[in-house]
């Protein structure tokens, strides 16, 4: 469980990135961080994973404080997929990046093969290429491949999707919800909220460093009263079904707005 006590981080310029957040990410959860620029979600995904320590207040995994714990037992227990997937592969071939994270945290020689074997066939790599002359997407998947390889509790992803085709996106996505329904606690920056009513579970919504809304993902997209303060629209077809409220019943899905059109179909006949 991840645990936000009165969290705030104020950088060496006096500016306050994130202010008195108070949230609680359970185990087994799937939660989305939304807002616009500069509102506070990277870093408060950050600040889940240790990379960035409070100025006051307390983040808490499993019941530690980040600030007590080592960086190894953090990287056991959270990994970290970011934005930019070159900023996590540093190694000559697939198989030495799969084995990196590995090898960094002691996994014994004997263990460290069959692992990268299971991740190789899963994700289907070929493990004798750069990963430097793969695609956006394919570095992207390697990158999570290799947080995978690791078996964390927990996997923060911050906007795992920029950059990447609607294939590569849901390639990507597809694996995160699987990992997901085993088990996995996720967390995820994103500013597509197409994929956040997809796939999340729960909202986070952020404005200014500060923590605006916290709920059920569908009933966040209704808050017609909040999300305008974060500059957050929600998607196109919770807008739709706003719009035609007066004549149709809620819709947050394709599927719901189709039966509600055969039900009012039905109604005439």
């Amino acid at each position: 469980m991840i645990e936000f006590r009165n969290v705030s981080l104020q950088y060496n310029s006096g500016a306050a990135a994130v202010h008195d957040l108070n949230f609680t990410v359970p185990d087994g959860a799937f939660v989305a961080i939304i807002g616009a620029n500069g509102a506070g979600k990277t870093t408060a995904a950050k600040l889940m994973r240790g990379l960035l320590k409070p100025t006051s207040g307390e983040v808490l995994i499993d019941g530690a404080a980040t600030t007590s714990l080592r960086t190894s037992e953090l990287a056991k227990r959270i990994g970290f997929l970011f934005q930019n997937p070159d900023r996590q592969l540093c190694k000559p071939t697939v198989r030495e990046e799969l084995a990196f994270g590995l090898e960094l945290l002691g996994v014994p020689d004997a263990e460290v093969k069959p692992r990268v074997d299971a991740v190789l066939e899963d994700f289907r790599f070929d493990p004798e290429r750069s990963p430097f002359a793969l695609s956006r997407g394919e570095r992207q998947r390697l990158a999570l491949a290799s947080l995978i390889a690791v078996e964390p509790k927990t996997l923060i992803l911050d906007e795992p999707t920029t950059g990447l085709d609607y294939r590569e996106c849901m390639a990507v996505l597809g694996r995160v919800k699987a990992l997901h329904e085993a088990g996995t606690t996720v967390v995820m920056v994103c500013h597509d909220m197409e994929l956040v009513l997809d796939f999340a579970e729960r909202v986070l919504v952020f404005s200014a460093g500060q923590l605006l809304l916290d709920g059920e993902t569908r009933k966040v997209f209704r808050d017609t009263e909040t999300l305008p303060k974060a500059s957050v629209l929600p998607p196109q077809i919770t807008r739709l079904s706003e719009r035609l409220a007066d004549v149709l019943p809620p819709a947050d899905t394709v599927e719901e707005m189709e039966a509600a059109i055969r039900g009012r179909k039905g109604e005439k006949a």
